[in-house]
């Protein structure tokens, strides 16, 4: 390898619930502008490797590279971009939303290494970029001829003296279940069509997993498992194709969105063999303090480094793939006669971010069985405000259907099964699930799932300490008002108690 893989990737995702630490006001949003400062804190401060600059879905600042150069030049001398720190731009999936930010994205990546070059520095400081929701080896192929030909035509309209690189090495996001159990079929045909169409071979290659829309579109259980298996998936594929693989999660502090904090770094690494890069999101950075966030992230190093793939066994995988099939089904079922008592909440949810509103002009929505859903750190932090963390939705009764085989599988593939139940059980509310009860008697399977939760795993759900009190207490209230600004404040209140928003 000539260079560097990223450990620790901060990313955008606006899941904090409290102020970040480069600010010096109340306010936990951080506008497009700040995000800039963001970057070179979390560069120079939290000593990341990787930056994610999002340009899917949310306004971005094209003008990034100029920016950090020109306000820390010192520092990047010392830590180039692209060489020791990276910046590692997402960009729009133009087969699923409009592309107007990609030329722009594609642009700056360009503009980006003549004001680089420019500068003196040797090193070409982007030089990867995420696909999200990858869905075929020809949307990687089209993204890089797209950039290529770009490139071609810039160097010929607007010489700069030097000659612009035409290649971008794309890196596929796998988000939902399907695509993610397909990723190594994808792979495989994206290293056949790369070599036919570019003349040449790849040398490695970064794969992004997600860990918050799978578990949105299918439920908890069947993402969890999904990533499990995409693991083993990725980790065969490496075997076969003699290609290193270096895989990344994309997984936020909640147990639902994968459940990297800094309060649970082993169980992250035990449940995920085989990554090389973590996200961590802004509540893993903003939400905890830094003597305990900093130690945290050496600590992710640490441990990403030396993490190895294990390969499931054939049959266990089947059995596992049951199970997710099983559990997604039993999701669907639960949540969906409960979606509309919760868009109230939805729409009282707390910005952090500067996202394009124009849904379906600009940006997209997400769709779950017809309903128009929200982003997943919505949804999380919406069913955690009223008391029903999502963990638990046809989860409890999957588990009880499960016959010995399956039950002890899934316990031996996933050992902190209990642990995370019980963790998540302490922001279950039984005052506020009887008030969303007594307006839709739906909502009484989820009772069923918390009983057989609490049989199973022998723990009793419900706060333990003065702050999960106070949280229950304030989801019971949430659900009894209609005023939207006394939603969103008893929302905010709450996430700083659980320490994310969602």
């Amino acid at each position: 390898m000539d260079r560097k893989i990223p450990n620790i990737m901060g990313t955008q995702h606006p899941d904090n619930a409290g102020v970040p630490f480069f600010k010096h006001n109340d306010s936990a949003f951080v506008s497009a502008f700040r995000e800039i400062d963001e970057a070179y804190q979390n560069f120079s401060k939290l000593g990341a490797d990787e930056y994610m600059w999002d340009w899917e879905g949310k306004h971005a600042d094209a003008s990034v590279i100029d920016r950090l150069y020109s306000e820390h030049y010192e520092y990047f001398q010392k830590h180039p971009l692209g060489k020791d720190k990276f910046l590692t731009f997402r960009l729009p999936n133009i087969w699923e939303e409009k592309g107007y930010s990609l030329m722009q994205a594609m642009t700056t990546i360009l503009s980006a290494e003549d004001f680089s070059y420019d500068l003196g520095f040797k090193e070409r400081p982007l030089f990867e970029a995420i696909l999200p929701m990858t869905q075929s080896a020809d949307q990687l192929i089209s993204m890089e001829d797209k950039f290529a030909s770009l490139s071609h035509y810039k160097s010929t309209e607007f010489n700069t003296g030097h000659k612009d690189s035409d290649t971008l090495q794309m890196i596929p996001l796998f988000e939902g279940f399907e695509s993610q159990l397909n990723a190594p079929q994808i792979l495989k045909k994206y290293l056949e069509m790369y070599k036919e169409h570019f003349g040449r071979e790849l040398s490695y290659m970064r794969v992004f997993l997600a860990g918050s829309d799978s578990a949105l579109s299918n439920g908890f259980l069947n993402s969890i498992i999904g990533n499990k298996l995409a693991l083993t998936g990725l980790a065969e594929f490496e075997q076969e194709s003699g290609l290193p693989i270096y895989p990344i999660a994309g997984m936020g502090s909640t147990i639902f969105r994968g459940g990297l904090s800094p309060m649970m770094i082993d169980r992250y690494l035990e449940e995920f063999p085989g990554l090389k890069t973590a996200t961590v999101q802004s509540a893993f950075r903003y939400d905890y303090p830094l003597d305990v966030v900093e130690p945290a992230i050496i600590k992710l190093r640490d441990g990403l480094q030396q993490s190895k793939f294990e390969i499931i066994n054939h049959d266990d995988q089947a059995v596992l793939l049951n199970i997710a099939k099983k559990a997604a089904a039993e999701y669907h079922e639960t949540l969906d006669p409960l979606i509309n008592d919760l868009q109230p909440v939805f729409d009282s949810f707390p910005k952090r971010r500067d996202r394009h509103q124009h849904v379906g002009i600009i940006g997209y929505s997400r769709d779950v069985d017809g309903y128009k859903m929200p982003r997943a750190i919505t949804f999380t932090g919406s069913l955690y405000s009223v008391g029903v963390p999502p963990e638990f939705l046809g989860t409890g009764r999957i588990l009880n259907k499960l016959d010995d085989k399956e039950l002890s599988t899934l316990m031996k593939y996933y050992p902190n099964i209990k642990h995370d139940y019980a963790h998540v059980a302490k922001y279950f509310s039984k005052d506020a699930l009887a008030a969303l009860q007594a307006k839709n008697p739906a909502w009484k399977a989820v009772d069923e799932d918390i009983e057989a939760v609490e049989r199973l795993f022998d723990i009793k759900a419900g706060p333990q300490t003065p702050e999960q009190e106070k949280h229950a207490q304030l989801a019971a209230d949430l659900v009894k008002i209609s005023d939207k600004e006394t939603k969103t404040t008893l929302i905010s209140r709450q996430a700083i108690l659980r320490k994310f928003l969602g």
